[in-house]
């Protein structure tokens, strides 16, 4: 990620340090991607994990609170203070603040598993990033991202409706295909890539009493696989062999 691009970022995601999407909360909504992740990924507590992209805690509380050892990097310094704040000394979860594509020495080959929740499409130079995440992780270690799926035209009304977003951040979205994804992975050095989509309805129907089974049984058409909202990309460092 360039300099000017990285300050970009830093900016638009502390802008969002109060948004509710951003806000750490067990939700049905944001509890569905935590089980998603921990099932396809075949996570285990007691496995050291990464969260990139940790903004504020949303995911990384609940992800330690399922027993995992997590660690945090995040761009934003800002969004790293407001992470400790809603911590309120309860898991301590170390952080670093960096760009994912320059990884930290101390990083190296340190994970079982890396977990982005809605943040590869924020990336600029792809190949760059998986490189480095390749590094991050220990032999037989897995990489599990949760992204949109550009198929679905509700992300589209979303950027355009919603105070604060801009397309110019969000329009990463359109590389989340494995089409894409996955000769980047490849060239990383991962193998046994994977993807699944899932989901259906946005927060305020998803937290509704209903919401989950009538959200599985959406799932269950075959004609809405397409344009299912949330997609899954797995992919493996092998088990021997050279570190990337």
């Amino acid at each position: 990620m360039s300099r000017a691009n990285a300050e970009e970022q830093r900016a638009y995601f502390a802008r969002g340090a109060n948004k509710k999407t951003m806000l750490p909360g067990a939700t049905p909504y944001v509890l569905r991607h935590i089980d998603e992740v921990l099932a396809f990924g075949g996570l285990q507590a007691g496995e050291r994990v990464l969260d990139v992209g940790c903004g504020m805690g949303r995911h990384a509380f609940l992800l330690a609170g399922r027993g995992l050892h997590v660690e945090g990097l995040e761009l934003s310094p800002q969004l790293l203070a407001r992470m400790r704040e809603f911590d309120h000394g309860q898991y301590n979860i170390a952080t670093y603040c960096a760009d994912i594509a320059a990884r930290p020495a101390e990083l190296e080959g340190r994970y079982d598993a890396l977990l982005g929740f809605f943040f590869l499409h924020h990336v600029q130079h792809l190949e760059a990033a998986f490189a480095s995440m390749a590094g991050m992780l220990r032999p037989g270690g897995r990489a599990v991202f949760i992204e949109p799926n550009p198929r679905n035209l509700l992300y589209y009304l979303q950027v355009l409706l919603t105070p604060g977003m801009r397309w110019s951040a969000e329009k990463g979205m359109l590389n989340m295909v494995p089409g894409r994804l996955f000769p980047l992975m490849r060239s990383a050095g991962f193998h046994n890539m994977r993807a699944r989509r899932f989901g259906f309805f946005p927060p305020v129907l998803r937290n509704r009493s209903w919401g989950g089974w009538a959200e599985r049984l959406c799932e269950r058409i075959p004609i809405l696989d397409p344009v299912l909202p949330f997609q899954m990309f797995r992919c493996d460092r092998p088990a021997g062999g050279a570190r990337p």
